[in-house]
């Protein structure tokens, strides 16, 4: 694993890391098929220690995927802009983590559902009154005609850093540098 260079940013509090994968909306999937990379944002959810998704079974990334099943994923989220009398000190306040790892589709019913109603939970949590059947996970096809496959990725390598300045630092609309000084 490479350090981080930067390492006054560097977080290493796994249930801080774990809670930030938990509530992050939009990743960001990197992949290769030895000749050239491709990326895609996703939603996903963080699930047992391993980072999940879901997609058609078709298509450029199922074909990258074939090619190479290692990958890298990536979440960043931007919490404001940090304001400073001195302009090199005004920066950026965020969280990211990074992880790589090897990615597989998953064929068990019961992790497959689990994942999905994982995501459910993240993503509209309380909406749906019962948990989501297996049969909808089993028989789902998209408008397209597709089946859905749901992806995990088992991370080997996870680095998270971030610049998360207290509000009284935030830069807002009217803030000037005589409020500063």
């Amino acid at each position: 694993m490479i350090p981080i260079r930067y390492s006054k940013r560097d977080i290493t509090d796994k249930a801080q890391i774990d809670h930030f994968l938990a509530v992050a909306k939009t990743g960001h999937l990197g992949m290769t098929n030895g000749i050239e990379p491709y990326i895609i944002p996703l939603n996903f959810c963080w699930w047992q220690g391993n980072l999940y998704f879901h997609g058609a079974d078709s298509g450029r990334k199922i074909e990258m995927i074939s090619a190479n099943n290692r990958v890298c994923f990536s979440v960043c989220e931007e919490y404001g802009t940090v304001a400073d009398p001195v302009p090199a000190h005004v920066d950026t306040a965020y969280m990211s983590v990074f992880l790589s790892g090897t990615i597989e589709r998953v064929e068990e019913a019961e992790e497959m559902r689990g994942a999905m109603q994982a995501m459910l939970d993240k993503y509209v949590p309380g909406y749906f009154s019962e948990p989501l059947p297996l049969q909808h996970v089993l028989k789902y096809r998209s408008s397209m005609g597709s089946t859905t496959a749901v992806f995990r990725i088992t991370p080997d390598t996870i680095t998270a850093k971030g610049n998360l300045a207290g509000e009284e630092k935030k830069f807002y609309p009217g803030r000037k540098v005589e409020m500063d000084v």
